[in-house]
């Protein structure tokens, strides 16, 4: 039996449900949604990973002989919070500050305590701190929520499970204890409403200027607009390109990223999404955007 079956099964014993990532990699390695056969899991329609992630010994025993997979834990029908400490990228500048240092300043500044609980180490040294999660709240994994280089998962993702190996090492755990209980003072902040507010438009003040204010100020109204009549399954993929769209507007000069944020909130809200269901990924695929325009002025 290979280790990573090996690993597969143990952490499905935990009551984890797994799925397979490709052999040394983080990455799913099941059918995506545009190649979806409509088969098995899928029969009734596409499934997402998480909801074919699996406890039983059966299928994972016949996923796992036919290649060396590695293995994701589905955090959200686990009943788990994971919070990911990355430390920093190469291209971040010098002296910047990993996760978990982050995560120590936090709570020395509100003075709170995160309790010892089943920890693993990935192979970058990061950490993943494994939490149950609150009866009757559905936690969403969220980004840099809790500070730059911290992530948390919970519906709507995974973690890479401890015995997975990529080129850079092995996923390790290096406190075995019993998992905790998610503190509420971290439940309340990733919880809390964003600080983004949709408030309504200001058809004077709030319109972009320059000489590509009609550009501008169309390309907002019609993504907002397009986010608002998005159709369930979507809104989150209409949204990233929504926000990655007008980031390049922010970063050439041409809107505000408030009144960016305002309006991609105004639309995310009326398609239905909470705060804590939209708030990360408006401002990650913001960030992404402005990072990787230029600052110059944009063209039509």
């Amino acid at each position: 039996m290979s280790a990573l079956l090996n690993a597969a099964l143990a952490t499905a014993a935990r009551g984890w449900p797994v799925i397979p990532l490709r052999p040394g990699s983080k990455v799913s390695a099941l059918h995506g949604e545009d190649k979806c056969p409509l088969t098995g899991d899928c029969a009734n329609g596409h499934a997402k990973p998480e909801q074919r992630a699996t406890t039983d010994p059966d299928r994972i025993r016949a996923a796992w002989s036919s290649r060396a997979f590695n293995v994701g834990l589905a955090t959200g029908p686990a009943g788990l919070v994971v919070i990911d400490l990355d430390p920093p990228k190469p291209t971040d500048p010098p002296g910047t500050l990993s996760g978990a240092q982050i995560l120590d300043a936090l709570c020395r500044a509100i003075g709170e305590q995160v309790p010892l609980t089943f920890t693993v180490t990935t192979p970058s040294g990061g950490l993943h701190l494994y939490f149950t999660a609150p009866d009757g709240v559905r936690m969403r994994s969220t980004q840099d929520i809790l500070g730059r280089h911290i992530d948390t998962r919970a519906w709507g993702g995974y973690v890479v499970a401890t015995g997975s190996l990529t080129p850079a090492g092995t996923y390790t755990v290096t406190d075995d204890r019993p998992v905790a209980p998610l503190p509420g003072w971290m439940l309340a902040k990733l919880t809390a409403p964003p600080r983004i507010k949709a408030v309504p438009l200001h058809p004077h003040t709030d319109r972009p200027a320059g000489r590509r204010a009609a550009y501008a100020g169309a390309a907002l109204r019609n993504e907002e607009a397009n986010l608002a009549g998005a159709a369930d399954g979507t809104r989150n993929r209409v949204l990233v390109r929504a926000a990655r769209a007008l980031g390049r507007l922010v970063a050439s000069g041409d809107l505000d990223r408030a009144v960016v944020e305002e309006a991609l909130s105004r639309g995310a809200e009326a398609a239905g999404l909470k705060p804590y269901e939209y708030r990360s990924a408006l401002n990650s695929a913001l960030n992404w955007s402005i990072r990787n325009n230029p600052a110059g002025r944009a063209t039509a």
